[in-house]
């Protein structure tokens, strides 16, 4: 994974800017904020979350670590890709995320293009809890915050499901086949072993492969 790119703004464009690193231009998808941020000619450091595509490999661009975490965060939630969760992040900032969702303001987020009264309370629902609280910066998906109980229990599962999701999987899908692999998976590490990723990752693609 590219966490972040630092180098040369070589140009910027409505959507996006061209970041020279090590003599390559990479082209990363950024909200009006992050873009605000940058001078073309000057160097700069974004924090960066790459989505793999069957067709594509896109980098996409944020101001702060932070910003770049909840995005992959949102990405867990049933309906929300790259766009939307980019479209979120241009709509609000990271804490106006968490203070929206711990609010239940339904209201402010049918706001963000591309998301209904249904699609923000389910976003709601799935997310209560996992952005963290205002001022508190968002657990990095698969970490399930610092002392949250069965944490490590979760990870494995959280990290497979952003996965099959950044493969082009809907949510729910890829929970369905993490849910027919995990009893399989749980044999094969033995008892109070954590399941490896990779292993998961593969399993569950098989899964749905057959489906």
């Amino acid at each position: 994974m590219i966490s972040h790119l630092d180098g040369l703004v070589a140009a910027i464009a409505p959507e996006g800017a061209v970041i020279e690193v090590g003599g390559v231009g990479l082209l990363v998808q950024a909200t009006p904020g992050t873009l605000a941020t940058l001078r073309s000619g000057e160097r700069a450091r974004v924090a960066t979350s790459l989505v793999v595509r069957e067709d594509a490999l896109t980098l996409y661009g944020f101001a702060s670590d932070d910003e770049r975490d909840v995005f992959e965060l949102l990405q867990t939630a049933s309906g929300i890709g790259p766009r939307l969760a980019l479209a979120m992040l241009a709509s609000f900032s990271p804490d106006g995320l968490r203070q929206a969702i711990a609010t239940e303001d339904v209201t402010a987020l049918t706001r963000v293009p591309g998301i209904g009264r249904k699609g923000a309370q389910r976003i709601v629902l799935e997310l209560a809890g996992r952005l963290g609280s205002p001022g508190v910066p968002a657990a990095p998906p698969g970490t399930g915050g610092p002392g949250s109980p069965g944490a490590r229990a979760a990870s494995w599962r959280d990290q497979v499901r952003t996965g099959l999701v950044n493969l082009g999987w809907q949510a729910r899908d890829a929970d369905q086949a993490i849910a027919a692999v995990e009893a399989e998976l749980a044999e094969g590490a033995g008892d109070g072993a954590e399941v490896d990723v990779s292993t998961a990752l593969r399993a569950a693609l098989r899964k749905l492969s057959r489906t």
